[in-house]
């Protein structure tokens, strides 16, 4: 049981005397307030402390319209009343959440107690409207009628009776047809307390008597009880507490006050003197005692209204153990609780009130006395109970805490540390803690830290440290291994710390789990050297990281396990899918990776790298050049090295097929450089093939002296290239030994194909000493004779052009000094018989002007000349385009055989003359033009007739 003289004693209340409200003039009244004479009952509720009076005898002669009344003090303190009964009233009970008041009085004389149950917001005549009247008899006993109570949803009413009776009215209490009475308990002691209990769907009804205490369950059929003590108390010494004390039902000895749940008793509190008067306020218990040792009380009664001694009015904090506040009054009536106060009324009609201060006011008084006293937890206890603020209770954590913590009370101190999480700095508490000493507690508090997510890098990394160094594995792992729901720390900084101090499985899981993939790979290739796991790890990622992370750790990778990473390259670079996921392989299309940007990683690998290359040609014909020239440089390089006949024939061979695949056509430079350096014959054979260089193959045969070759190479490629031959030429006149055969194989093609002049040939046979004139004499001989023919050809058509030239001129010479006859009897056109008007032009046709209009394009041409003559003038356009073509001109002279051919051809063309071309005549200069005209004839003429 609580010591009731240990409780601490605060002033959480005003006092105060209700006084009279204000004149008519609005002057501030300063009497207090004085309720008539003879208050009996009263209770509150609505808005207003309710009244019922009982005369004394004197009164009651005197003013005989006063009995029974119930009064009505609203807050504005103006009384009201109406007359419920005809003698007294007894018991009044207003309910809270409905304007229904029921009250207990007497119209006659002897023991006839009424219920009346009243309206208060309909009304009959001026008065409240009285909805139900019935007797509170138990049975056919008249007995006086000792407590009363309703449940506030209208459907309970219980009556309680001085010989033991309690009678309950089930269903609606306001009408009599819809509700029905019964007697619930019977019994031998008075009764002096009833109150209904509400969870959730249960009803119970507590019923305390004088010397027993008994639970009734309403909510089922029969209405089972159950008796909870073997001790009662007097009237009025019964509560019901609120949801705070979980609805329990108070009951006041005068040694002890004890609380009951329906089906057990529940705490008890010693707090002694004789008890009058008991109410549930806010979470409060408020007691009316005797000020001293009470003298016996009665049988029944708990208090005795003619006792003026004083009375003490305590009001406990049951939940933290203290008394609110305390005082003494003269002969209290009763406690009311309205408007958010406590009103106290005495029997000298006044008026009391106890106003509850503000929360901030009730802590800040009982704070610096609690703090001075060291009394920090019923500081914080006092604080929640009030709904202090977290800032408020952060303050009073960090002072107790400071207080534990200078008394070196470490273990509770970080306790109440820990409280102050989210209000108080971190850096605070961290820096009291910092010593060896005390590591474990700051794991504690970094420990929670995280837990509420309110944690930095530098928390983590801190309490990770004091894991390492305190070697608590067990808390290490429980700290790293929570779900990701719950993760409350920076996950790299953890790994990092982990990693520094050694802790490498741990630090794996993380990155692991968390996907931190480049730890996790930096660890195990750095740290643990487990590479096959690191190359499995690899394998599970998504492309892009699988792609990355195999570029970073590749080589060494292939250092250490060379045939599993050159596997995963293989894979990476066709047909990618992670190796975890198991249900969508082969469901998406797989993603490559360029193949070449692999090649560094297989240095000093050559065996693993010419499978990944083979590989990649195999199964994608597209990869990239450099995949070709590295296959291509592997091989070569085998091949040169190899000494094996049979396997580097097929070296070779395989070589060969790789540059004739057709791979290396945009690279060809690269790849003749590589056949050139592994002197890899047959490659620049090829190469200088596929590249038109030509010379370049017969210089090679000329290098090797393979005479033969040089003269097939000149056979296959000299209608390509015709100086081969001449070069070929050279080369044999060069050599010393004979030659003779070779030679004339060379000189029977050039002198077939006119490629060298005969003076060429014996200058250029002059510089070897074994060459005679026999080897080059057939060839001089049929050159000459060649010569002569052409020399005839010549002379017949120099003498063929000469009479045309003569020709010619006697025509222009006529035309400019004979007129022209045109006896042309048909139309050019037609072929008909040529009538007027028609038209003649000087080359010897005629039209009709009609045919004529129809079948020429220009009014100045012949229809019929006209075709040839644009072809003439085309080509005099042609030459005259080509004159400015001097670069045309120097190539041509430089590469042909027979340079003064070229410059005949041009001179002939036209280069080398200035040539004036008139095609259309302007009008009026006919006549002045004769002679031009007459020169174009001629050209056209001339072209015709060639």
């Amino acid at each position: 049981m609580a010591a009731y003289l240990q409780w601490r004693r605060f002033v959480f209340f005003d006092r105060d005397t209700v006084k009279e409200p204000p004149g008519p003039d609005g002057a501030a009244a300063a009497k207090p307030f004085v309720l008539p004479a003879g208050i009996a009952v009263c209770d509150s509720g609505r808005g207003s402390l309710v009244f019922g009076d009982i005369l004394p005898p004197a009164a009651r002669l005197r003013d005989l319209n006063m009995e029974g009344q119930i009064w009505f003090l609203p807050r504005s303190l103006q009384l009201s009343s109406f007359q419920a009964y005809k003698l007294r009233v007894t018991h009044l009970y207003q309910l809270k959440q409905h304007s229904i008041l029921v009250s207990v009085g007497e119209d006659e004389e002897g023991i006839n107690p009424l219920v009346k149950v009243w309206n208060l917001e309909k009304r009959d005549g001026g008065n409240p409207l009285c909805t139900r009247i019935f007797p509170a008899i138990p049975g056919n006993k008249p007995t006086v009628v000792s407590c009363l109570t309703v449940h506030e949803n209208l459907n309970f009413m219980a009556i309680g009776f001085a010989d033991g009776s309690v009678v309950l009215t089930k269903g609606d209490i306001t009408r009599d047809r819809h509700s029905k009475t019964q007697i619930l308990h019977e019994g031998s002691f008075p009764v002096t307390g009833l109150a209904f209990r509400q969870s959730g769907k249960t009803t119970h009804l507590f019923v305390v008597t004088t010397e027993n205490i008994q639970s009734y369950l309403l909510s089922v059929k029969d209405y089972p009880h159950l008796e909870l003590d073997t001790h009662g108390c007097g009237l009025r010494c019964s509560s019901l507490s609120d949801p705070s004390q979980d609805l329990q039902f108070i009951v006041a000895g005068n040694e002890c006050v004890y609380l009951y749940q329906p089906d057990e008793r529940g705490p008890c509190f010693a707090f002694e003197g004789q008890k009058l008067i008991v109410h549930w306020y806010r979470g409060y218990l408020v007691i009316v005692s005797k000020d001293r040792k009470a003298s016996p009380k009665s049988e029944f009664a708990g208090n005795e209204a003619q006792n003026s001694d004083k009375q003490v009015l305590n009001i406990y904090d049951l939940c933290n153990k203290f008394i609110a506040y305390s005082s003494v009054f003269d002969d209290i009536v009763d406690v009311l609780a309205e408007w958010g106060s406590l009103y106290v009324l005495t029997r000298d009609g006044k008026i009391h009130v106890l106003q509850e201060k503000d929360t901030q006011t009730k802590l800040e008084a009982c704070k610096s006395m609690l703090f001075r006293k060291n009394l920090f937890e019923m500081a914080i206890n006092l604080a929640k109970s009030h709904h202090l603020d977290s800032d408020g209770l952060s303050e009073i954590f960090r002072q107790y805490g400071d207080h534990l913590y200078n008394k070196g009370n470490h273990d509770g101190a970080i306790q109440q540390y820990i409280r102050t999480i989210g209000k108080l700095e971190p850096s605070y508490v961290i820096r009291k803690f910092l010593d060896a000493q005390r590591i474990h507690n700051l794991t504690a508090y970094l420990q929670t830290l995280h837990l509420q997510s309110l944690a930095n890098a530098d928390h983590t990394t801190l309490l990770l440290n004091c894991y390492t160094k305190l070697k608590d594995s067990s808390k290490l792992e429980e700290f790293i291994k929570t779900s990701d729901s719950e993760v409350r720390f920076d996950v790299e900084t953890a790994i990092r710390v982990l990693r520094q101090a050694g802790y490498y499985s741990h630090a794996v899981y993380l990155a692991e789990k968390h996907e931190h993939h480049e730890w996790y790979l930096k660890i195990q290739l750095e740290d643990i050297k487990n590479y096959q796991e690191a190359l499995h790890y690899i394998g599970k990622l998504p492309f892009e990281q699988a792609e990355s992370n195999m570029k970073r750790y590749g080589k060494t990778l292939m250092h250490h396990v060379p045939k599993e990473t050159t596997e995963l390259l293989k894979v990476l670079c066709t047909d990618y899918q992670p190796s975890g996921d198991g249900d969508s392989h082969g469901m998406l299309e797989g993603k490559k990776a360029n193949s070449e940007e692999f090649i560094p990683i297989f240095a000093n690998n050559s065996r693993e790298l010419k499978a990944f290359l083979e590989h990649m040609t195999e199964v994608q014909a597209d990869s990239p050049q450099g995949v070709y020239d590295t296959l291509l440089e592997l091989r070569l390089q085998n091949w040169a090295h190899e000494q094996d006949e049979q396997i580097k024939e097929r070296l070779h061979n395989e070589a060969l097929t790789l540059l004739k695949s057709g791979r290396f056509k945009t690279v060809f430079d690269k790849a003749l450089v590589l056949c050139q350096m592994h002197n890899f014959k047959d490659g620049v054979l090829y190469l200088y093939e596929q590249g038109k260089l030509f010379q370049q193959i017969m210089h090679y045969h000329m290098q090797n002296e393979q005479y033969k070759k040089v003269i097939e190479v000149c056979e296959l490629y000299g209608e390509q290239e015709a100086c081969l031959w001449e070069q070929a030429l050279g080369y044999f006149a060069r050599k010393e030994e004979d030659c003779k055969e070779y030679v004339a194989a060379v000189l029977k093609h050039i002198e077939n194909k006119n490629l060298m002049p005969p003076l060429l040939v014996v200058q250029t046979l002059a510089h070897n000493s074994t060459a005679t004139l026999s080897v080059i004499k057939d060839y001089l001989v049929n050159k000459l004779q060649k010569q002569s023919r052409q020399i005839e050809q010549d002379e017949q058509r120099i003498q063929k052009y000469r009479e045309e030239t003569t020709r010619i001129r006697q025509e222009i010479e006529e035309l400019k000094a004979s007129p022209k006859i045109f006896q042309k009897t048909k139309c050019s056109i037609c072929t008909s018989a040529l009538e007027l008007p028609s038209v003649h032009f000087l080359c010897g046709h005629s039209f009709h002007q009609h045919c004529f209009e129809s079948y020429s394009e220009s009014d100045s041409e012949c229809p019929t000349c006209m075709p040839e003559n644009r072809k003439v003038m085309d080509m005099i356009r042609a030459q005259e385009q080509k004159r400015d073509l001097h670069d045309q001109f120097q190539h041509q002279l430089k590469c042909s055989n027979d340079g003064f051919s070229v410059v005949a051809d041009y001179f002939g063309r036209g280069v080398f003359n200035k040539l004036t071309l008139i095609t259309d005549l302007p009008p009026g200069k006919a006549a002045t033009t004769l002679e031009a005209g007459l020169q174009r004839e001629l050209l056209i003429h001339t072209k015709r007739s060639t």
